[in-house]
């Protein structure tokens, strides 16, 4: 199924997208890549989810990437006796260790790690911010607040700190069952959420073993003032502009969206967009003009993926929401702009082979006009590197392994196709060019670009570039 955009559609399965019918329809609508919330998926029904996938994958023989989004630590206040407490500015509450009921001057926070780590003057954001509170003083097992904004709190409402850095992992107990669960049931990639600093990527590094792809979810102030670091430890970034928007002012999303989005580009690391793009798609079938605006932002400005969240897990529309956002893409990337766009923001080629032969191949490639540049990739770096140049060419990835043509379904421009590796460099052109021509990236007498390892079957060692000329019969005639 060849798409005709090189931004990726990730899809959030849900209630409303959950059954194999629906899961074809999306992905023949444009989603490429499906996400399995763990924070409203238990175990046996993420097994499903996968099970159902991987059905629709060999019906339409396209690799399709899973992934999987840990949940992270949730932080929630206690009950309260009356169920809700109202509140107004200049108000005092404390929050403490204590389990009992709460009222207007108290309330159980049952998280030792905030009790003992926020410090007088941090800021407390209860319930998506809607209720604002400022530290006055702590004792390490209370902290006594004054309420800034907001006029009700009520049970177990969400808890963010956008001063604190917390002294635990990003990893939960739950999140560790839920590690191992999807690890078994391979899916492709780990979201992993409410990452602070690179450390936090160590244990799941450590568990994952290479098993499925890193991706971190950038939606804290203390992970943006870290940002670099954490990319380099990470196999993708997510900019999950719904917390980092609760956490940080909403003024400053955008430049942090733009600022994410580049960095890892530099890096060579996929990057995706979330959180609201289409959010009145959940219960109209059309977008407002913002919500086109958005989306077309996210693709001028060259991000690997577009997600959607609650529009196609929980709306009433998600073929539509994927439809929309798939012809915002095609429109966008049509547009006489967007090429100088893109090219603009082109990072530097690093002083590697791979790096070396990716900018080459897209040079070659847009000054012969090429009908596609074919990448043989066995562990996906090759095809990450050769989109990272964002060439105007197409790029046709090739790899004998399924999970790494799965994995670089995420990834901008690459159209994966899992083949068997080549005997040798004649079968490698050969089959490039076939290939190239079966998927509808090239005619016979067309030329195209394809780039390699020599000697074959070497991981890391892309090192070679061949122009070939398709001939009558399909296969190289160079």
């Amino acid at each position: 199924m060849k798409r005709n955009r090189r931004v990726k559609i990730l899809a959030t399965l849900g209630p409303a997208s959950s059954d194999e019918a629906m899961i074809r329809k999306l992905h023949e609508a444009g989603a490429d890549v499906f996400r399995i919330n763990m924070s409203h998926t238990d175990h046996d029904s993420m097994r499903e989810l996968v099970a159902r996938i991987r059905r629709v994958e060999a019906a339409v023989d396209r690799p399709i990437g899973i992934l999987a989004d840990l949940q992270g630590p949730k932080l929630r206040v206690g009950k309260f006796a009356d169920g809700k407490v109202d509140l107004k500015p200049g108000d005092i509450i404390t929050l403490d260790d204590n389990p009992e009921p709460g009222d207007a001057t108290r309330v159980y926070l049952p998280h030792p790690e905030i009790l003992e780590t926020v410090q007088p003057g941090h800021r407390l954001l209860i319930d998506d911010g809607k209720l604002q509170l400022r530290a006055l003083s702590t004792t390490g097992t209370a902290i006594r607040c004054e309420v800034v904004a907001g006029t009700r709190i009520s049970d177990k409402k969400g808890v963010s700190l956008p001063d604190t850095l917390l002294t635990s992992g990003a990893l939960t107990d739950k999140d560790r069952r839920d590690l191992d669960a999807v690890l078994e049931a391979e899916v492709d990639w780990l979201a992993l959420s409410f990452i602070q600093r690179p450390e936090d990527l160590a244990e799941a590094r450590k568990l994952s073993r290479g098993r499925a792809g890193l991706l971190s979810k950038i939606e804290k102030p203390q992970a943006v003032e870290r940002l670099d670091e954490i990319i380099e430890l990470s196999d993708a970034i997510m900019v999950a502009r719904g917390d980092l928007g609760v956490e940080m002012p909403l003024e400053q999303v955008p430049g942090i969206q733009k600022r994410i989005t580049r960095a890892a580009r530099r890096a060579g690391k996929p990057v995706v967009v979330a959180t609201q793009m289409l959010e009145s798609m959940i219960t109209a079938p059309v977008p407002t003009r913002a919500e086109v605006s958005d989306v077309s932002i996210a693709v001028f400005e060259g991000a690997d993926a577009i997600m959607l969240s609650a529009e196609s897990a929980a709306g009433a529309y998600p073929v539509e929401a994927v439809q929309t956002m798939d012809r915002i893409a095609v429109e966008v990337e049509k547009d006489p702009l967007y090429p100088g766009i893109i090219f603009a923001q082109r990072p530097a080629a690093e002083a590697t082979g791979a790096d070396a032969v990716s900018l080459a191949a897209r040079q070659i490639a847009e000054t012969l006009q090429v009908a596609t540049i074919v990448t043989y990739t066995s562990t996906g770096t090759t095809g990450i590197r050769t989109a990272r140049e964002r060439p105007q060419i197409p790029i046709l990835a090739l790899s004998p392994i399924e999970a790494t043509a799965r994995r670089l379904s995420l990834v901008w421009g690459l159209h994966c196709v899992v083949t068997d590796d080549a005997s040798d460099m004649e079968d490698m052109v050969n089959r490039a060019c076939r290939l190239a021509v079966q998927q509808g990236y090239a005619r016979v007498g067309e030329r195209v670009i394809v780039t390699a390892g020599v000697p074959l079957r070497t991981p890391g060692a892309t090192n070679m570039i061949r122009i070939a000329y398709i001939g009558s019969d399909g296969l190289s005639a160079i």
